[in-house]
């Protein structure tokens, strides 16, 4: 074996490699529970690929097939239904676990100097992630998909001069059809995946140039041994890919529960709609996209103005970009941030969570007003973050990792 590794690495850095992102990369020693979120998103992705892969098989992208062929799966193929529910419960798994990252990130400061670039690629994964995620809802050829792609794809004739050009070059009719589901289908198996695989690479690469950020939002390289092993630093395997089983068999366990048990999740990860054949003249009583959409689509509905609506539907993202050039403040952590950092981190979360809430309901005026209010309160949290992060005061940072 040992020659043969020898053979290898003349021609290819196998073992570099192994060295420079297991085992010897050292990751800061007080790692706790949200740090299991980034292994079990790659766990996720790799459920999606390869159940996807073998969905293929037996899908037609067609209009007059597609929906047939979901339910032959489901009915006929074997294991077809465990492939279907296991993919289609892992897409809503995909983000939650996204979600819960994305937090850690803004909790521990994991998007501040020198991990810029770390958080960008990562929300380059997530706007890919949202992409993919609305390719593959159209491919059930269900009520739910068609026609909550018919709201969202016309969403782009509001944009100016433009917009009715770009909405018909996006469906590639008039009206969508088979067309689009061919063009969906091609870019949810084919090309998405290669420019989401693509990004985890660069993200994984990067964050393993610039280190990984802790809980106390230390430089574990400051303090280093006689050999250059950080003092505070453990190497990522075997210890955190052995602390990452216990995460993945937790995991694995709710996810296969809700996979056998509650795959529609009360019709939240597969809307009782969707049940039905597409049928372009028959709308559904209240159109609303799957629930990792809705926080989005609920600042679309809460702004009168259809266009001023996608502006901040694409602002409330594209927000979420230029966070690391927003935060002003000397230190990373939460745990030593002042009290306005905390109370617009909650806010954020709570008004993110009621417009998830309300974009799953059908509009109401109270209902729209809340949209309203939460909305403010979602852009008010980047907008005035360089001046509460700048005034308040912060703690004092340790030298070392806390444990």
């Amino acid at each position: 074996m040992s020659k043969f590794m020898d053979w290898v690495d003349a021609r290819f850095p196998a073992t570099k490699m192994w060295e420079d992102h297991l085992s010897k990369y050292y990751a800061p020693k007080n790692f706790n529970f949200f740090y299991f979120f980034g292994s079990l998103a790659l766990l996720v992705l790799v459920n999606q690929i390869v159940t996807g892969v073998w969905l293929t098989m037996s899908y037609t992208p067609s209009a007059e097939e597609a929906f047939a062929s979901v339910e032959y799966i489901m009915r006929d193929v074997e294991y077809g239904s465990i492939l279907r529910l296991l993919h289609s419960t892992g897409a809503s798994a995909f983000f939650i676990v996204v979600y819960l990252h994305m937090f850690r990130g803004l909790l521990y400061g994991s998007y501040q100097k020198p991990r810029e670039l770390v958080w960008v690629f990562g929300m380059l994964i997530y706007l890919a992630l949202m992409a993919e995620a609305f390719m593959g809802y159209l491919l059930p050829w269900g009520q739910m998909s068609y026609w909550g792609a018919q709201v969202i794809i016309s969403l782009f004739g509001a944009i100016p001069v433009i917009g009715n050009d770009l909405t018909q070059w996006i469906r590639g009719d008039y009206l969508i059809s088979g067309i689009t589901l061919n063009r969906f289908f091609a870019l949810h198996v084919v090309a998405l995946p290669i420019v989401i695989l693509g990004l985890v690479v660069l993200h994984i690469l990067a964050l393993h140039e610039v280190g990984s950020n802790n809980p106390d939002g230390v430089d574990i390289k400051k303090h280093k041994d006689e050999n250059g092993v950080p003092l505070d630093g453990i190497a990522f395997h075997p210890y955190y890919t052995v602390k990452d089983i216990v995460g993945v068999v937790v995991f694995l366990f709710i996810f296969c529960f809700i996979v056998f048990f509650f795959p529609e999740m009360g019709g939240y990860f597969l809307e009782k709609p969707n049940f039905e054949q597409a049928n372009p003249f028959k709308t559904p009583e209240h159109i609303a996209p799957v629930w990792y959409f809705t926080p989005f689509y609920a600042i679309l509905r809460a702004i009168p103005d259809k266009l001023m609506g996608v502006i901040a539907m694409g602002a409330s993202i594209a927000m979420l970009f230029v966070l690391p050039w927003l935060d002003r403040s000397p230190v990373k952590s939460m745990r030593y941030k002042g009290w306005m950092s905390k109370a617009w981190l909650v806010v954020f979360c709570i008004s993110f969570v009621i417009l998830g809430i309300l974009g799953v309901l059908a509009p109401t005026p109270e209902r729209t007003l809340v949209s309203q209010v939460c909305t403010f309160l979602y852009f008010a949290y980047f907008i005035l973050m360089p001046f509460y992060t700048r005034l308040e005061k912060t703690k004092p940072v340790p030298e070392r990792v806390t444990g």
